[in-house]
């Protein structure tokens, strides 16, 4: 496995374009044609590689801590999550001021977050080893994704969201093509012993079953309570995802409360084979490209 990842890293670094084509013939079987894209995949590709390639504001954006100014610049600071702290060296962390429950992020990369619902229980050095490896991380690397490159690394610490059921809350993955949100990804059953089950949903909040397959095999009489909030969150969306032609926006709603994580540039690194065909092609027409060249290799 490392050296697969080697192999993938060292064609980041001689060209992030020769390493998306090599990326994308192994996962859909043929060369991405950029001349031409189509679907979302290959629209968040064209993307990655053009208008979002050394992106001051891509960049700003992806990086989980400086995406909080941007936030409060487009009049959306009520929906940020409470910051505790954050730190380029993770020895300078002082755990007996952080409360009992939180969150540890790398503001850098995705899955790189720690849980903390019980601080007592934590084994502080193991922790502090962990994230130091965290802040190692060139993950960006392996499939080009190149608006975390220029991110300076950090750890921050965020407010542990509270549920009435003691679940994790709800979230919402708001595909948003040049300003307009679209598509709502919703997750149902993650918090239980089971497969989750996905669904779109339109901004409107009615079930779109043939984008996703547990949609497909939903029963005729399938229902899902929108929550409330929904609609000021699609506001948000809009709001956050106007300077874009394509970024997925991800909310959570707690008690009504709309809560930002995060701007999402190239949701499964634009590589997503599990994705419906169908799915693929509905937001990729939704996805209007901006005419300019390359400007990388």
């Amino acid at each position: 496995m490392w050296l697969k990842e080697a192999i993938f890293n060292f064609l980041t670094r001689i060209s992030p374009t020769l390493n998306t084509q090599v990326w994308f013939h192994h996962k859909f079987g043929k060369w991405l044609d950029m001349n031409n894209p189509q679907t979302s995949n290959e629209k968040v590709l064209w993307l990655k590689l053009h208008t979002y390639y050394k992106n001051p504001l891509v960049t700003q954006c992806a990086d989980k801590y400086a995406v909080r100014e941007y936030v409060e610049k487009c009049g959306c600071g009520e929906i940020l999550n409470e910051l505790y702290g954050y730190w380029t060296n993770p020895d300078d962390i002082d755990f007996d001021q952080l409360p009992d429950k939180f969150v540890l992020k790398n503001n850098y990369f995705y899955h790189m977050n720690l849980v903390v619902t019980d601080k007592s229980k934590l084994d502080i050095p193991a922790t502090r080893k962990e994230l130091k490896e965290w802040l190692k991380s060139d993950g960006h690397l392996e499939r080009s994704e190149m608006q975390y490159a220029d991110i300076p690394k950090k750890i921050i610490a965020e407010k542990f969201i509270e549920t009435t059921d003691g679940l994790a809350p709800a979230d919402y993955k708001i595909y948003c093509c040049n300003g307009k949100p679209t598509y709502v990804m919703v997750c149902i059953g993650r918090e239980q012993n089971v497969k989750p089950k996905f669904y779109y949903f339109d901004a409107k909040g009615n079930l779109q079953r043939e984008l996703t397959r547990d949609g497909l095999n939903a029963p005729d009489d399938f229902l899902y309570n929108i929550p409330a909030g929904w609609d000021k969150m699609i506001g948000y969306a809009e709001k956050l995802s106007a300077p874009f032609p394509f970024v997925r926006a991800d909310f959570y709603i707690e008690k009504g409360k709309v809560i930002f994580g995060e701007l999402t540039f190239t949701p499964g690194a634009g590589l997503d084979n599990e994705k419906l065909y169908q799915a693929d092609m509905a937001i990729g027409k939704q996805i209007i490209l901006p005419n300019e060249k390359s400007r990388i290799r």
